[in-house]
């Protein structure tokens, strides 16, 4: 596992933008970005459990974080121009972004897999990405070091049976981050990278393999060497990549 020791101000003035914040992954790089200085957004579907967030985070940082609940499932191209709007007057920038919203969805074979699952799980695996991505690259644009980050998965890079959408729309992500990346390579101070965390002991791995135990799977806690190392300036030279949190290695 990468070893990386953050200072305490790592992202001191960083403001970073994190979906699916509520739980998981998520919550845990809301907990340590805000540990480490950074002012932060957070989106998530359920009020309640980003309400428990924040709460978490400001007996501890207080006056750092901002909470935006927000259904990506119904969500329209001008929910996200109003989300940016918003950001746009309470920040001056955007130095971050974390793409890690994300649904299971049915674990079935293609011939049997249910359409609203899969145009639900299109919605806010990969439509939402792309929405919230250009609603937000004006204001990514104005940071002079911004870091954009989706989540991937080994499903979305070799396809496995019965993943269904959760598989397709992995590697949807994969090939939108691959084009901003290339767009963004020459124009542009954004570095845009994909991040698999690899199995990790969340309420998703545990709905994907429910015979497994969870002790056995790493803690979302032991992949935040590679999240802060990947929002700090040190990594300003990897862009475009396709990235495994077990296997990081900065200098490969």
């Amino acid at each position: 596992m990468f070893e990386y020791t953050a200072p305490k101000n790592l992202l001191e003035d960083k403001t970073i933008l994190i979906t699916g914040a509520s739980d998981g992954i998520g919550k845990v790089c809301a907990c340590t970005f805000a540990d480490h200085g950074a002012r932060l957004i957070l989106l998530g579907r359920n009020q309640e459990k980003l309400e428990a967030v924040y709460d978490q985070i400001e007996a501890v940082n207080p006056g750092k974080t901002v909470i935006h609940p927000l259904d990506f499932i119904s969500a329209t191209a001008a929910d996200y121009q109003t989300l940016a709007q918003s950001l746009t007057e309470q920040f001056e920038c955007l130095d971050g972004l974390i793409h890690n919203a994300a649904l299971l969805g049915a674990m079935n074979p293609i011939e049997f897999y249910p359409e609203r699952d899969w145009s639900e799980l299109m919605q806010v695996n990969i439509n939402a990405a792309f929405f919230l991505t250009k609603a937000l690259l004006p204001s990514l644009s104005r940071s002079a070091d911004a870091r954009l980050l989706f989540t991937a998965s080994s499903v979305g890079r070799i396809g496995r049976a019965y993943w269904g959408a959760y598989a397709v729309s992995k590697f949807a992500v994969e090939g939108l981050m691959q084009t901003l990346a290339d767009e963004l390579a020459n124009t542009s101070s954004i570095r845009v990278n994909s991040l698999n965390p690899g199995g990790t002991r969340t309420n998703m791995r545990r709905a994907a393999y429910p015979a497994e135990n969870p002790e056995s799977q790493p803690t979302a806690e032991s992949l935040m060497p590679v999240y802060l190392y990947l929002m700090s300036p040190q990594s300003k030279s990897i862009h475009g990549q396709t990235l495994d949190a077990r296997s990081f290695d900065p200098n490969s």
